[in-house]
């Protein structure tokens, strides 16, 4: 709220007659008494307060109040048509962009795992185990994709899935073995989102997007590299050492 000085102290009309006296005197015995007088300024942007020791006495100062004038240009970024998000506030559409493809990303990557899942779960190949990890890896996957979405309506983007390739049905490999095989595709669907990520964080920067980055460094980029990608790394040299072969991580 703006308070604008005026010459006013003395609250009165334009043509300087009092409108509405709240202090005057009470009898012409008592000497004159200050009142307080509220008059409507000429561009009606506000109300001239003042006080004199006259009611009829011409104005010297006063207050102008004049509401939300610091606000004016934010309330122009409010949106008019209800398309738009009442929420979004600096956030560009390369970030929405971003963050979009991630989610594409994230989804592609759990879909692999759940083909994975699906080819370890066979009676024919029997590897519980690794069933499990790629199923739990999947909808880890999928709940990192929905994260980002939430985070995207939190911000006030628009949500737009992509298509998802269609996965291997088969992970059998000549010389490495299907449990190896899929390990090491694991570890490179890996580091692949992390490089993703990356990308995401790098957009986050150039947008002056502070709020972005601190999502993904907190919520993603700690766990993918302390978390995932070493866990794959070490259930890959344990396949490697049973199966007679060396997986090399670069």
């Amino acid at each position: 709220m703006l308070l604008k000085a005026s010459s006013a102290l003395s609250l009165v009309s334009p043509q300087k007659e009092a409108l509405n006296p709240l202090f005057s005197s009470v009898s012409s015995a008592f000497p004159p008494k200050p009142s307080l007088r509220f008059s409507s300024p000429k561009n009606d942007n506000g109300v001239v307060v003042c006080a004199s020791k006259n009611a009829n006495n011409s104005p010297l100062t006063g207050v102008i109040f004049a509401p939300f004038e610091e606000v004016k240009k934010e309330l122009d970024l409010v949106p008019t048509v209800p398309q738009l998000s009442l929420a979004r506030h600096k956030f560009t559409d390369d970030c929405e962009a971003a963050i979009n493809e991630q989610i594409n990303v994230e989804y592609n990557v759990s879909y692999v795992y759940h083909a994975m899942f699906a080819y370890f779960d066979r009676d024919n190949v029997a590897l519980k185990g690794l069933a499990k990890f790629f199923k739990e890896s999947s909808e880890e996957e999928r709940e990192h994709a929905e994260k980002l979405m939430e985070y995207q309506n939190k911000r006030g983007g628009k949500v737009k899935l992509q298509s998802i390739l269609m996965p291997l049905s088969e992970f059998d490999h000549a010389e490495k073995g299907d449990a190896l095989y899929a390990m090491e595709l694991t570890l490179s669907l890996e580091k692949l989102t992390n490089e993703k990520l990356l990308n995401l964080h790098k957009v986050a920067n150039k947008n002056n997007d502070v709020q972005l980055a601190d999502f993904v460094e907190s919520k993603y980029l700690h766990e993918q590299v302390s978390g995932t990608l070493i866990k794959c790394c070490s259930m890959g040299r344990k396949l490697s050492h049973d199966g007679g072969h060396i997986l090399l991580v670069t």
